[in-house]
């Protein structure tokens, strides 16, 4: 089995002073960072993602804002592909799955922002189409919702997403079990 990192939307507006802060945003690119440093040293294949929000009403991810750009603990090196997406689906127009298959690519790791939205909906994707995907929980974070009058904290959002995922979609590890599996491997 070959795998890819999938780093997905780690971008500054998540983070103080953005656009669209997401509670946890820090602690979960402090992990995520953990996650890349080790497909690096390990020659695996990284993809970053990058949502670009280019609508008239757009809010965050707006194109030529600081905010769209990708936070530095999450920064590409020389090489590393960075595909651009409008949609949480990260496959939908954006050829990442025709880069994975060209690399011979069977299996995914997931780490980024956010939980609920992009994350979601690119593993879901990514097992729809027949990939091996795991989730990083600890270096993913999710936003705060509100749903009819009820206030749903990140933390719950959070937990809720990844236990649906982990329930058909992926495997869901923390960051040190991805990387205690990885030196027994």
């Amino acid at each position: 089995m070959t795998t890819a990192l999938l780093v997905i939307d780690i971008q500054r507006d998540y983070f103080e002073g953005g656009a669209m802060q997401l509670p946890n945003a820090e602690a979960a690119a402090t992990q995520a960072a953990v996650v890349l440093d080790s497909y690096r040293s390990s020659g695996s294949l990284v993809v970053h993602l990058q949502h670009i929000w280019d609508a008239p009403d757009a809010t965050f991810m707006i194109p030529g804002t600081v905010g769209v750009e990708i936070h530095p603990d999450a920064a590409p090196h020389d090489g590393e592909p960075v595909l651009t997406k409008e949609l949480p689906n990260g496959f939908m127009g954006t050829g990442l799955e025709n880069l994975l298959r060209d690399a011979d690519i069977t299996a995914l790791t997931i780490v980024g922002m956010m939980s609920n939205m992009c994350v979601d909906g690119t593993a879901r994707a990514g097992s729809d189409l027949g990939f091996d995907v795991t989730v990083v929980h600890d270096a993913c974070a999710a936003s705060d919702l509100e749903f009819d009058d009820a206030s749903v904290p990140a933390g719950q959002v959070h937990a809720a997403f990844m236990a649906a995922l982990a329930d058909a979609y992926a495997s869901v590890v923390s960051t040190d079990a991805l990387l205690a599996a990885a030196q027994l491997a």
